[in-house]
């Protein structure tokens, strides 16, 4: 039988964190957990290419990771009295392990960026390789300081749990935002990993009720995953918001995410996923792209930029300045920003340059984009851009 790799693929980036935070909850190791998860997968690549992939292949990953990590301390010097700690039930990971596993990622003890690398690679189910691009290094330099940050996790006794209620305000920042970046990596990726963002972000939810920027996470998730159908055509080829077919969005998830934006209006305690969330808000109010209120959405800008001045922020603002008060405004705006790394910011820096007639340019800016976007459809849409303006 031949194996879809492919399929295997998106197997790890979905099933991969499940795995090592419920071998982490077992062993409360992980290393230990993510050498056992990677021999299990490779197990399966063997395994599945003669009987298939089985109906549960997250469970079957588990269970083997489970029994690997098992014979690996049976023969460590310690081994037997891991075990006697080790809780010996059949290994299903609950929902909680996952977050634990985020916030042991995102301990204060651990750098920010390292909270991040970190994340992509035991939840995320990223690659080193992966994880180094995202970071513009190389793999051997990535593996070496995901190596120092787990050690770390262990020189530190760093606990897996879920911080206790006096302790939750401090770390949910980082809670957020990895549950965020879990989110958007599978947006690109993988649906089934947005899919397990958004049940984070249902459980944090739960965990913090009362919690703001909690709810405009989830929101903000729920109202970009209501349009997702509609983001690539029946090809897979890229479609623009101001062209998708908006009587295809998940009217469902939209409801779902107004009324979380309404509840946080109500509290008045603006935060960075609350405003992101009713920017969302507003394009889904729109029965078509020319209906847009832009005004508003520059409004919301003008407010989420006060609270998180990031050039990211800056660049979807210069958009809606352009949408409001034309191109050419909209153009002087993106060129005070310094993103030459970003192809977001040539693709927009283009658009603004094609509509004020100036194809030359706009054509060049386009193929800028292209070079540097991520392989698939944004890089074959900006490709076509830029023979074609």
């Amino acid at each position: 039988m031949v194996i879809d790799r492919e399929a295997i693929g998106r197997i790890f980036r979905t099933e991969s964190g499940r795995s090592v935070a419920a071998l982490v909850a077992m062993f409360g190791d992980i290393e230990l957990a993510e050498d056992a998860v990677q021999d299990a997968f490779a197990i399966a690549v063997r395994r599945w290419a003669a009987d298939g992939i089985p109906p549960n292949p997250g469970g079957w990953i588990t269970v083997t990771a489970r029994n690997r990590a098992i014979d690996k301390v049976r023969r460590d010097a310690r081994g037997n009295q891991l075990l006697r700690a080790t809780t010996m039930e059949p290994a299903a990971a609950v929902p909680d392990d996952r977050l634990r596993l985020i916030f042991t990622c995102c301990h204060p003890a651990l750098a920010p960026q390292s909270q991040v690398e970190l994340t992509l690679r035991l939840l995320c189910g990223l690659s080193t390789a992966d994880v180094a691009r995202a970071f513009l290094t190389t793999e051997p330099t990535m593996a070496k300081r995901l190596v120092r940050t787990k050690h770390k996790i262990k020189a530190a006794n760093i606990p897996y749990r879920i911080p206790a209620d006096t302790e939750l305000p401090n770390r949910l920042r980082a809670a957020l935002a990895t549950v965020y970046l879990t989110y958007t990596t599978g947006y690109s990726r993988s649906p089934d990993l947005s899919e397990e963002a958004i049940e984070l972000g249902r459980m944090l939810r739960l965990l913090m009720p009362d919690e703001p920027e909690v709810a405009g996470l989830l929101a903000l998730m729920l109202l970009t995953q209501a349009r997702r159908p509609t983001r690539t055509d029946g090809t897979g080829e890229l479609v623009l918001l101001r062209d998708q077919d908006r009587r295809q969005w998940d009217r469902d998830l939209i409801r779902e995410g107004h009324n979380l934006v309404r509840w946080c209006l109500h509290r008045n305690q603006p935060g960075r996923y609350q405003l992101e969330a009713a920017i969302a808000a507003v394009h889904a109010d729109a029965t078509t792209f020319a209906d847009t209120d832009w005004n508003q959405v520059l409004t919301l800008y003008d407010q989420l930029i006060a609270i998180a001045t990031t050039p990211v922020v800056a660049l979807n603002r210069a958009v809606a300045v352009g949408e409001v008060h034309g191109p050419a405004q909209g153009l002087h705006e993106i060129d005070q920003l310094n993103l030459p790394g970003y192809y977001p910011f040539h693709a927009a820096r283009a658009e603004f340059l094609h509509r004020q007639g100036h194809t030359d340019d706009a054509a060049r800016a386009f193929d800028t984009a292209a070079s540097l976007a991520p392989e698939g459809p944004e890089r074959r849409y900006l490709q076509h851009r830029a023979t074609t303006t």
